[in-house]
């Protein structure tokens, strides 16, 4: 059965409030929180940037049912994979064993501003690869020596190991990536537009991956954007903390200034037209049917924005879950 998620971006609320919002989300019958992890955001002037795994074990005091997951982490440059499967192991015994670790390749907004490189595609999935190995080892229970081409390892254990099995989740957009999930991580994250070209560019190839692997296909965590608004005028005031996701350049920049100014040289139009615009609970059902009828997710993740957070929330859990659970992949 499908489970839901919600989504808890740092990038628009300070931590305080998104800790509200995933006990708000609990009660209203999610089965997830995903939560975001930046250093920078994607903008300047209507932002926050908390630090993500602080906010988790926040979230894991204040909830008691409700699966926690980084939506996404990047093991590669700030953390080394050790520091990580740390972190995951941590918020897996706070949460009384409901974390899931999200990992991806990033952007440079996380990296750039800290003096760290950002190397093309392959060097960071080559990255990607020893990440998933070093963190899937440590959090099994090993004392790891692991010498790599980006990462070593010298007797590493985790002395405060999780509850349990933690799964490590990795966020596809592509092929590669997908790929990459298939051989290695234990789920796929991935952002949903068209499923036609889910199917074509991350699942089918996630799945050829996987019989060649001699593994099963794995879950699917996915996701879409949605903006709640009865108007543009209104819609684009909801999406002011998110404009520059859709800038040009997101995944090199570095100052959010810059995603700013780039989103806000656009036509607002054609920024709004890459999201979903919705305004009742029927819009959200049919925006989100098709990640549960036709790309059969394991967990579907609502990632929405509006101007009354809290109650959309509420909405969400009394008119668009039950809809949303009533129907059939």
């Amino acid at each position: 059965m499908t489970k839901f998620g919600y989504f808890c971006g740092h990038e628009q609320w300070q931590p305080e409030t998104l800790v509200e919002h995933a006990v708000l989300a609990e009660k209203a019958g999610f089965d997830f929180v995903v939560v975001s992890e930046h250093f920078h955001p994607w903008v300047d002037d209507n932002s926050a940037s908390g630090y993500a795994f602080s906010t988790i074990g926040a979230i894991a005091q204040a909830t008691e049912r409700v699966h926690i997951a980084t939506g996404v982490t990047t093991p590669l440059f700030r953390y080394h994979p050790a520091v990580v499967a740390q972190a995951a192991a941590t918020m897996d015994r706070l949460s009384g064993g409901r974390f899931h670790l999200g990992v991806g390749t990033g952007e440079n907004l996380n990296e750039g501003p800290l003096g760290y490189p950002f190397p093309k595609y392959a060097e960071r999935a080559a990255r990607m690869a020893e990440a998933l190995q070093i963190m899937r080892r440590l959090l099994d229970g090993e004392k790891l020596d692991y010498s790599g081409e980006y990462y070593q390892t010298d007797r590493a254990r985790l002395y405060s190991p999780p509850l349990g099995p933690v799964p490590i989740w990795l966020a596809a957009g592509g092929p590669k990536s997908a790929a990459l999930a298939a051989r290695l991580a234990d789920g796929i994250i991935t952002s949903v537009k068209e499923p036609a070209v889910t199917f074509e560019r991350v699942i089918d190839p996630a799945a050829t991956a996987a019989a060649e692997a001699g593994r099963k296909s794995l879950p699917v965590l996915a996701s879409r954007w949605s903006v709640r608004s009865t108007d543009e005028d209104e819609a684009w005031e909801a999406l002011l903390p998110w404009r520059g996701l859709r800038a040009p350049g997101r995944l090199e920049a570095v100052d959010p200034a810059v995603l700013r100014e780039r989103a806000d040289s656009m036509d607002r139009a054609e920024i709004l037209s890459r999201y979903s615009l919705v305004a009742s609970p029927e819009d959200y059902v049919e925006v989100y049917s098709p990640l549960v009828t036709e790309i059969g997710a394991d967990v579907v993740t609502i990632q929405t924005t509006s101007l009354q957070q809290t109650e959309t929330i509420a909405m969400l859990g009394a008119e668009v879950l039950p809809a949303l659970r009533a129907l059939k992949g």
